[in-house]
């Protein structure tokens, strides 16, 4: 199967909790705009708000249409920098002015929980932003505090493109160049900030027939790591101890992990086996309850971990393969495509109304398709070396000054001025666990 591109300027994600998991699990569903039938923000912000038990949200640019829709609805936003924005950001001037132009305007009416330095940055090979994303992250919160929005974090998604020996997952380590270059400075900044690591897993782009239990999570067999004598029975589980492995390799495990996007298409090319509704709700339903559960997973266990499905709708405007258009979870009309238990209210979906929707499987059953999946994209993430970040001594200097491991709060109890980024096209690479 080849590596679908994701996600160009648009996209959000929004954040979902349940009613019966712990207040501190968040999971999350993107919400992507590159559709020509989507309804408009507003209507978007308050149907999240009234009708859903969502109360995050975050965005791949900085929409001030978008932003606006959610101030006063208690829902917290994370914003992202545009990727051409990372060399400007790296400067003391242009951060100062990326948060008076991106944040200031809407803080704290509209809750801005964290900034996005970019979106999988690694996978560019653009040596001139690789080079930059670390000072970027470090001057744009120091930026951030000197205006007072300490509380704000500051991190960056990637995909698991940025890892080698992804199996098993007690072999991985970070890419060679990119392991003391970018990651170790950039887990310091992140430890520092009390940060996340953010990271798209996808268990789909990595499955094939054979594979689809494990991807899926239903019984199987498992897969034996020897160096820890482990037997992952759960790709997705298998793909968060695979970072974690690298995280420690370098003395950062403590650092969290946010998994930015994960999901299941509901329809793909023709013929391609565990591609439809009853599928994606599976995986859904499997991912809601493993990250609100409280159990971790074999090498993190008790850890939970802020999750973000994608996606909220159909984007019948993206380009590449037939899955790509077809991860959402929303009609246009905002009926659920299938139940995941997000709804303040019980629905009819709109796959009990669709005659082509295929059936929800038996409880850990599999799926009827017979036909066999393509193989696992390869890993198209670059390898190259970047050099070393530099240091900026006034942007230690307040980051020390904002640095107290504090965790975020609503931004509700700090000061603030008053109540607009371009799109970004990255290519996905998903790493095969």
């Amino acid at each position: 199967m080849a590596t679908p591109s994701r996600h160009g300027g648009g996209d959000l994600v929004i954040c979902i909790f349940l009613a019966i998991a712990p207040l501190t699990t968040a999971i999350g569903v993107n919400y992507g705009t590159k559709g020509d039938n989507l309804p408009p923000p507003a209507t978007v912000a308050a149907f999240l708000a009234n009708r859903t038990i969502i109360d995050r949200v975050k965005l791949f640019d900085n929409n001030p249409e978008i932003v606006r829709a959610f101030a006063g609805t208690g829902i917290s936003v994370m914003v992202t920098a545009a990727n051409g924005d990372i060399p400007s950001l790296a400067t003391k001037e242009g951060a100062t002015a990326w948060v008076a132009a991106n944040v200031a305007p809407y803080y704290p009416a509209t809750e801005i929980s964290l900034v996005a330095v970019g979106n999988e940055i690694m996978d560019t090979a653009d040596q001139n932003l690789i080079g930059n994303l670390v000072p970027a992250m470090r001057t744009l919160k120091a930026a951030l505090v000197a205006a007072g929005y300490r509380r704000i974090r500051v991190s960056t998604p990637s995909s698991l493109g940025i890892l080698v020996d992804s199996q098993p997952p007690s072999a991985t380590r970070f890419r060679d160049g990119w392991d003391a270059a970018v990651f170790a400075p950039m887990l310091q900044f992140l430890r520092r900030t009390s940060s996340p690591l953010v990271v798209n897993a996808y268990p789909y782009f990595g499955y094939n027939g054979d594979t689809l239990p494990y991807a899926l999570a239903r019984p199987n067999p498992g897969v034996l790591d020897a160096g820890t004598g482990i037997t992952y029975t759960s790709m997705f589980e298998a793909q968060l101890d695979s970072v974690y492995s690298a995280m420690r390799k370098l003395g950062f495990e403590d650092v969290e992990i946010l998994v930015g996007e994960t999901g299941w298409p509901t329809k793909a090319m023709d013929g391609q086996v565990g591609v439809s509704p009853a599928e994606a709700a599976e995986y859904n339903r499997y991912l809601i309850g493993e990250v609100s559960s409280g159990s971790g997973t074999p090498l993190m266990p008790k850890r939970t971990f802020e999750t973000y499905i994608f996606a909220l709708f159909n984007e019948d405007l993206k380009p590449g393969p037939v899955a790509e258009r077809n991860f959402g979870m929303f009609q246009p009309d905002l009926t659920p495509m299938y139940d995941v238990g997000i709804m303040k209210d019980p629905v009819k979906t709109a796959s009990a109304h669709d005659s082509d929707a295929a059936a929800p499987p038996e409880e850990n059953g599999s799926s009827s398709a017979t036909a066999t999946a393509p193989a696992p994209p390869e890993d198209r993430s670059s390898a190259a070396t970047s050099p070393a970040p530099s240091e900026d001594e006034s942007t230690d200097k307040t980051l020390e000054e904002a640095e107290g491991g504090e965790a975020p709060s609503s931004p509700k109890s700090e000061s603030a001025a008053g109540n607009s980024l371009e799109d970004d096209n990255s290519s996905k690479a998903a790493a095969k666990v």
